[in-house]
């Protein structure tokens, strides 16, 4: 059986990324977040409609989960590696944005070979779902009603990971002006060393 949080998504008026979380401070980003409630629905999806028993798609099961872990682990390991590096952080977030943007293409790549509908961006399903983001107590829970029928199943999990995308998005670019605008660990390291050499 797929992991199940306890933890509900903490009420937010915006999509925007936290500032200044420090230190391994992963579990208060709304990107891991949302990619923790991406892991457990997908675990849930691939367990009732992309095993062997149901269209001999195991690898397939396989690929998705393990996409889906990659895009949370990353951001895991991202937030752990701040402190020394800026730069190692930038490269595990664009891992995860990866990985996300991989399981998006096999959802939709599910709705094609079967001749569902792809919902657009803004139809009224849609729409309702991206609104669940500003629930308080959201969790993976909140979305487990859509998982009764494969096209609304697979559209709910497009949304899911089309606004941690852009949660990822507006992260990276965060992370990225800060480190022109003041380097990263190392740079500092350097700029103090200068510091201590002029000092002597």
């Amino acid at each position: 059986m797929p992991y199940r949080s306890n933890r509900s998504y903490r009420s937010n008026k915006t999509y925007m990324t936290d500032k200044k979380l420090g230190f391994g401070g992963y579990r208060n980003l709304r990107s891991y977040q949302q990619a923790e409630i991406i892991y457990d629905y997908t675990c849930e999806f691939c367990e009732k409609y992309m095993t062997y028993k149901t269209n001999k798609s195991y690898r397939t099961y396989d690929q998705m989960v393990q996409a889906a872990r990659s895009g949370k682990q990353n951001i895991v390991e991202g937030s752990q590696a701040s402190r020394t590096s800026k730069k190692t952080e930038l490269k595990l977030l664009g891992v995860a944005r990866a990985s996300l943007e991989e399981l998006l293409v096999d959802y939709e790549d599910f709705l094609r070979r079967r001749n569902l509908l792809l919902w657009s961006k803004d139809s009224p399903k849609a729409r309702e779902i991206r609104a669940l983001a500003y629930r308080s107590d959201r969790s993976y829970r909140t979305y487990m009603r859509f998982l009764a029928e494969p096209e609304t199943a697979a559209n709910v999990a497009i949304c899911l990971i089309k606004q941690a995308n852009y949660l990822l998005d507006r992260q990276i670019a965060s992370l990225e002006k800060e480190f022109v605008e003041k380097g990263g660990y190392t740079e500092s390291l350097f700029r103090k060393r200068l510091e201590y050499r002029r000092e002597k």
